[in-house]
Order: C-alpha cells, then sequence, then structure tokens
C-alpha cells in the first residue's frame, strides 16, 4: 500500500500515472520510428541526438499537465466527456510549456516531425487507456474486505467514505452489533450481519483482510481473544479512527484523548527534516522573492491606485508554540474594514476591494509572508496562523486546538488544500482535523505534495474568498 504522509493513496491512481509514463515513452519512440523508418536513422537520432534526456522533459511536463487538469481524480475520469476535455486542455498545455522551453534551449526540442505526430499520438493512449481501465476490473479484483465490528459512528462514517470512493479498491461485508439484537437491521448499505462475539467466525467465513473496530463502548465488550486469534492468523486489526485517517487524510476529534496521542506513532520530528525543511523555506522564499519583484511592484501600483495606502496590511498572528507575529499581506481590504471588531472572511466579502478580489483569486495577497518565512516566523507549508483573538476564541470551545502551533504555521497547508477556508467554529473543527493530521506526518514528501496541489489552486482559483 503506497502512502503519502499517512494518507493511503488509491493503487489505481498509482497504477494510472506509472502507466502513463510508459505509455508517453512508447509513443515517443513509436512516431520515432515513423519519422525516421530507417534503422540507421532511428538509432542515431535515439543514440545521438539526446533522446532519454529529450524524452524525459517530455514524460515530467506532460505528466505535471494531466495532474493539475485532475486526470488522475477517479471523478472526472468517470465523467469520459470531462474527461476528454481535460485531456485535450493537459496536452495542449504540454505543448504549450515544450514550445516556451524549446525556444530557450533549441537542443531540447524534439523536432517539429516528431512533435506533430506525438501530440495526437499520445492523446489516443492516454485516453484509450483511461477508458479501458474505467471500462474493467483489472485494479478491483482482489479488493480488501472489510468487516466492521460494532456499529459506533465513526465506523459507518468511514462506511460511507469507502463507499463514496471506489478507486480505493475496499469492499465492506457488513457490521457486527456489540449486543448482537440487530442482526439484519440497516445502517449503511451492507447492514449488521451478526454480532462481535462471533467475529473470528464471521471474517474467517467471508475470508476478510482487515477487520475494523468501532465498538461504541469497549469496556467489557471487547472479543479480545477472537481479535487475537485473527491477528495472529494475519487478519488486520484496526480501529476506525485510523482507518478513517489513512483514507480521509484527517483526524477525529471526536474521540481523540490523550493517551491515544501518547501511544500513538508519528508526532516526532527528526532533527535532520526540521533543518531540512527550514533550509528549503530559506532558499524557496530568496528565490520567488527575486523572481517575483517586478509582479509586487505592479501589485503595489494598482492597489494604491485604487484605495491608496498602505500597500501592505500587518496583523498580529498566533505562530508556533503560541509566539505572536505580524504577519503581512498585501491589503485586498478597504482601510478600517475592522472597525466595528475582528470577524471571519466571508463568501462575497463586501470589505474587499476589486484589486483585494484578484489578489484573493490568485492568492497573490499571501505572498508578503515569503519575508515571514525568512525571518523564521513562518513555513511555506504549514497551519495556516489564526488570530490571537479568535486561537483563545477556539482553544476553549475546541480540545487540543492548541497542537497545531507544535509547528511552524505555513502559507499554505494541509487544510489549505484539503478543505476550505473557515467562519464557523464548526468549520474550524473541521480544519483541525486536518491541521492535526498534518502534525502527526508532517515530512519533506508531504510538503512537496501540498506545494504542488497549492500550485493547481492557484492555477483554478478555487476556493477563494
Amino acid at each position: 500500500m503506497f502512502r503519502i504522509g499517512g494518507q493511503k493513496v488509491p493503487a489505481r491512481t498509482v497504477l494510472l500515472i506509472a502507466s502513463d509514463v510508459i505509455l508517453i515513452v512508447l509513443g515517443l519512440i513509436l512516431v520515432t520510428g515513423i519519422r525516421f523508418p530507417h534503422r540507421a536513422e532511428f538509432s542515431d537520432y535515439l543514440l545521438v541526438h539526446h533522446a532519454v534526456a529529450r524524452f524525459s522533459l517530455v514524460v515530467v511536463v506532460c505528466i505535471l499537465a494531466l495532474y493539475y487538469n485532475d486526470l488522475y481524480d477517479a471523478r472526472v475520469l468517470r465523467r469520459h466527456q470531462d474527461a476528454l476535455i481535460r485531456l485535450i486542455q493537459a496536452l495542449g498545455i504540454t505543448f504549450l510549456a515544450l514550445a516556451i522551453i524549446y525556444y530557450l534551449d533549441p537542443d531540447l526540442s524534439l523536432g517539429r516531425g516528431i512533435a506533430a505526430l506525438a501530440a495526437p499520438t499520445i492523446l489516443g493512449l492516454a485516453l484509450a487507456w483511461r477508458w479501458f481501465l474505467e471500462g474493467t476490473s483489472l485494479v478491483g479484483t482482489g479488493a480488501e474486505k472489510i468487516l466492521l465490528c460494532g456499529t459506533g459512528q465513526t465506523g459507518i462514517t468511514v462506511v460511507k467514505e469507502i463507499i463514496a470512493r471506489p478507486e480505493l479498491n475496499m469492499k465492506v461485508i457488513g457490521f457486527l452489533d456489540e449486543e448482537g439484537r440487530n442482526i439484519g437491521g440497516h445502517l449503511v448499505n451492507p447492514g449488521i450481519i451478526g454480532a462481535a462475539a462471533d467475529v473470528e467466525e464471521i471474517a474467517v467465513r467471508e475470508k476478510v483482510d482487515r477487520v475494523v473496530l468501532s465498538l461504541a463502548e469497549r469496556r467489557g465488550r471487547m472479543p479480545v481473544r477472537q481479535l487475537l486469534n485473527l491477528k495472529f492468523e494475519g487478519i488486520g486489526v484496526d480501529d476506525a479512527e485510523t482507518i478513517y485517517e489513512s483514507i480521509c487524510g484527517r483526524i477525529i476529534l471526536e474521540n481523540l484523548s490523550p493517551s491515544w496521542l501518547i501511544l500513538n506513532d508519528g508526532f516526532r520530528k527528526p532533527f535532520w527534516m526540521v533543518l531540512a525543511k527550514r533550509a528549503i523555506d530559506v532558499i524557496v522564499s530568496i528565490v520567488l522573492l527575486l523572481i517575483l519583484w517586478p509582479i509586487f511592484l505592479v501589485v503595489a501600483a494598482a492597489i494604491y491606485i485604487e484605495t491608496g495606502g498602505p500597500i501592505l496590511f500587518r496583523q498580529e498572528r498566533t505562530g508556533m508554540k503560541g509566539r505572536p507575529f505580524e504577519i503581512l499581506k498585501f491589503r485586498s481590504m478597504y482601510q478600517n474594514a475592522e472597525s466595528n471588531g475582528p470577524v471571519w472572511a466571508t463568501n462575497a466579502d463586501t470589505r474587499v476591494t476589486k484589486v483585494g478580489r484578484l489578489l484573493r483569486k490568485c492568492r497573490l495577497d499571501e505572498f508578503p509572508q515569503l519575508i515571514n518565512v525568512l525571518r523564521g516566523e513562518m513555513s511555506l507549508v504549514g497551519p495556516r496562523p489564526e488570530r490571537p483573538v479568535f486561537c483563545a476564541m477556539l482553544a476553549e470551545q475546541i480540545a487540543f486546538y492548541n497542537l497545531r502551533h507544535y509547528v511552524r504555521p505555513g502559507i499554505t497547508g494541509w487544510a489549505q488544500i484539503k478543505y476550505q477556508y473557515t467562519a464557523s467554529v464548526q468549520e474550524t473543527k473541521a480544519k483541525l482535523e486536518h491541521d492535526i493530521f498534518y502534525v502527526k506526518h508532517l515530512s519533506l514528501l508531504l510538503d512537496l505534495v501540498i506545494l504542488f496541489e497549492t500550485a493547481k489552486v492557484i492555477v483554478s482559483g478555487h476556493g477563494a474568498k
């Protein structure tokens, strides 16, 4: 099972990415053979003209374009017309990007003849392979069989998530009732098929791969001996919270306890990783500031022309270990927008200026925080910093809220790509579940995934307020 930062990546997605790489390379070799039908010319092109480097560049650009057009999202692939449109867009972006690269460095070019043939070939191969996967059970065979021991709400939530995500390749056999009184009853499809006391017999009979514990009350009701037997027979035994965490990328707060936090794996940050993360923060921030300063001048001029100064918006936020700092943003609201007190941002916020709305859509208002990153007050990736007045309120209403302050706050974060802007305590609670997941599974690979997803959000403008 492939995971990124503790979240399960569907086997179908891994297969699709790997097969795309192979298909793109095969397509390029095929059109090269058509373009140079004689063996000598074909061999000369592949061996003398640095074909490996040229093909690798095409593969990288093409995979990124497919990724940013959501062509590894199972929900998109199930809509054939949408998938076709997105695939055409992705390949159009690929060849536009390659044209720019070839203009800057002509030695990397495939050649006009090969490029012209490669476009329809790769499009056809990628489209046919996706439709083939969608119409067959190539990855669907041998689905992991799951048996729910207990009828707790977390288990019900897990089953709903599994049903909604067929790409996870998991099949729920049914629920086992704690007291064995409601056999045949309906929770979600499937329903209750037996009693928790019979978990060993049912698990063996149904040939399940994993038993998931979702007991509403564990004291005196957990069939310990049967579960131990199953464990030693090689059948996985996990609690519903762990499964939910791996497939949803968030940690349920309802049943979270200090003992779980103490005994659970994760939450450990090796010194080398902290050092590497900080080095990446500094290097990337300096590079981006050097590249983007002309855009910053244009943004500053636009803000000043519309509403005058100040250009930058400064506000106190809560940083790592609860230390306050002053965050920097391009001002996107009218002056004195919070004269009546602090409030959460909402959709169609009337306090936002015309320039500010554009800045928020493109996330350009956030880029001055690169200075906060250089100061060591923030990181490129981490939980978004909140205002002290809201932190104090939320810490009183939401258990474990301050756990998010054990890492540096970020310009972007796991909650930003997985959830949305929050405008209520309930939404903040859901966002915190993502933040705690990030704190637990913090890694350089997870940071890289978040940065890639953030770039997609910036390009699409999704979720701006």
